[in-house]
């Protein structure tokens, strides 16, 4: 039997016993070939009576077989693959032959349809198992390594997983930032900190007023000094340390308090409703700016995640995102990451002009949200321009995909560092500025194709012409690099599912390398014989 599949090379399948892949140009002019471009039974009595056999066909003969049948096989009109049946004694299998087989047709075909959707659930367990949740643009990738494992495993091999490399992809990456946020989630948590250490203070100062105890003047002693500390600059353990004090030497007392008098339960009410029960801590400030962070990274999240779904059908590529204080995401596209191997560079264009719409429409929605935050952050955006490709391989324990070999890492360093960029000659200058747009950049090249893409964006009023083209400080493991500063017309409609080329000519990209030559792809199949003298 042959079920149709995608393979690009002749190989053995766990789908049923005995079973190879082959490619569609192997069964070129043979029976099988026939069956599946016709979708009609194909009959040879005498395979020696054949003028030229196809290689299947021979093959089939080398192993004593002469009479072959082959069917094609249907299931609620979509082709599943071929029957073949074969017998060593030419004549064994004729036209009415045929007539008794079509009654069994429709279960067997059934039986395959359920046997090949069985295969999928096992494969797509497999694949949860061994690599966790995989992006769809590469599912066909990590499909061909559990099956290559359930084979080995079938035939009782010991079975290693296959390491999963991509090579000579092009990587795109941007983030959308949070400007300031690790100063005002310090700033939120000081402010915290303070006024619950005075909530405290004014419950042991009332108490001291009824009763004037030295103890309870020794704690206010304490408090005043923690909240001159906090006030004074906020250190790495000192949230840790207030709020062990006041739970060990504060609060344990307020239960007594409460008998003092009425003044003093007022101040422990106070106290307790605004304390998070939960947390027990006073969370005003910063639950303030961890609401308005997740709102930011929301709606640049919803946003993102619909364009993307937009890019993923003018042509398939890797895309991942991470989101903390902002939110970034990186691209991966080139052949090897296509089943098939086609790839041009059109779309790599594409997907770069993209890029730069969806960091366009998201400062503007960042822009228009900011007035409804309860604390009014703002985001500054970044674009990583990269010409070379790369290699990317699967970590198993990590579960994730990392840039591969030495040579590439300087894209990862880069990644991790240009977010504190600064210009240089100009003094502790920030390149990522709310409301534009950094793309940076280390060679001439990549600068130009940018400046196309920018006249672009300007000519379509999603910015304004005051390109700056300045050169950052070096960064560490991170030299040379530069970078175009653009500024985002906040009077723009937000993009929305408009990241073409239309209005680009692609032969005017200034980009050195050429299209990449699509690779040869086949369809293929799965082939399972049933031989009379089995």
């Amino acid at each position: 039997m042959l079920v149709l599949s995608r393979r690009r090379k002749k190989e053995p399948s766990p789908l049923f016993s005995h079973s190879i892949h082959y490619c569609l140009e192997d069964l070129a002019g043979s029976s099988h070939g026939r069956a599946l471009t016709q979708g009609q039974l194909q009959v040879i009595e005498d395979l020696t009576t054949l003028a030229t056999r196809s290689p299947l066909e021979e093959a089939l003969f080398q192993r004593g077989m002469c009479n072959l049948l082959v069917v094609p096989l249907y299931y609620q009109d979509t082709l599943l693959g071929v029957l073949e049946l074969s017998s060593p004694t030419p004549g064994d299998l004729h036209a009415l032959s045929t007539m008794k087989l079509r009654e069994v047709l429709p279960l067997f075909s059934m039986a395959v349809k359920r046997s090949v959707e069985e295969l999928n659930t096992r494969v797509q367990a497999f694949i949860k198992e061994q690599y966790t949740a995989i992006h769809p643009a590469v599912e066909w990738r990590f499909r061909q390594a559990a099956l290559q494992i359930m084979q080995q495993q079938q035939q009782g091999v010991i079975a290693e997983t296959e390491p999963i490399v991509f090579n000579d992809v092009y990587p795109l990456y941007a983030v959308s930032d949070i400007r300031g946020s690790s100063t005002q989630r310090n700033e939120a948590i000081q402010a915290d900190l303070i006024e619950h250490l005075h909530l405290a203070r004014a419950v042991i100062v009332q108490a001291y007023a009824c009763r004037p105890l030295p103890a309870l003047d020794e704690i206010k002693y304490r408090i005043d000094n923690h909240i001159a500390q906090i006030e004074a600059s906020l250190n790495a353990g000192d949230e840790e340390a207030v709020l062990d004090f006041l739970r060990r030497h504060v609060e344990p007392f307020f239960e007594h308090l409460e008998e003092f008098d009425e003044h003093v339960r007022r101040h422990l009410k106070a106290y307790w409703t605004a304390i998070n029960p939960r947390l027990g801590m006073l969370y005003h400030r910063r639950r303030d700016f961890e609401e308005s962070v997740n709102r930011v990274n929301e709606i640049i999240s919803a946003y993102l995640d619909a364009e993307e779904a937009e890019a993923q059908m003018m042509f398939p590529h890797y895309f991942e995102k991470h989101t903390s204080d902002g939110v970034e995401h990186g691209i991966y596209v080139g052949p090897s990451l296509m089943e098939d191997g086609k790839f041009d560079l059109l779309y790599l264009h594409n997907l770069r002009l993209w890029q730069l719409l969806v960091m366009c429409g998201a400062a503007l929605l960042t822009a228009q949200l900011r007035t409804h935050l309860q604390v009014p952050l703002e985001t500054t955006h970044l674009v990583l321009a990269h010409h070379t490709p790369l290699s990317i391989r699967f970590h198993p324990d990590e579960k994730q995909f990392e840039v591969d070999g030495a040579y590439n890492m300087r894209y990862e360093i880069i990644k991790k560092r240009i977010d504190k960029a600064l210009i240089k000659g100009r003094t502790a200058e920030r390149l990522t500025q709310p409301g534009k747009i950094a793309i940076i950049y280390s060679q001439p090249r990549e600068a130009a194709e940018y400046r196309q893409y920018i006249d672009y964006l300007h000519d379509k009023g999603y910015i304004t012409y005051d390109v700056e083209d300045v050169e950052l400080d070096d960064l560490q493991g991170a030299h040379g690099l530069k970078a175009l500063r653009v500024t985002v017309n906040m009077q723009a409609e937000v993009p929305r599912h408009r990241a073409t080329l239309q209005d680009v000519d692609p032969s005017e990209l200034s980009l050195a390398s050429q299209p990449v030559p699509a690779q040869d792809w086949h369809e293929e199949i799965s082939v399972h014989r049933v031989a009379l003298d089995d």
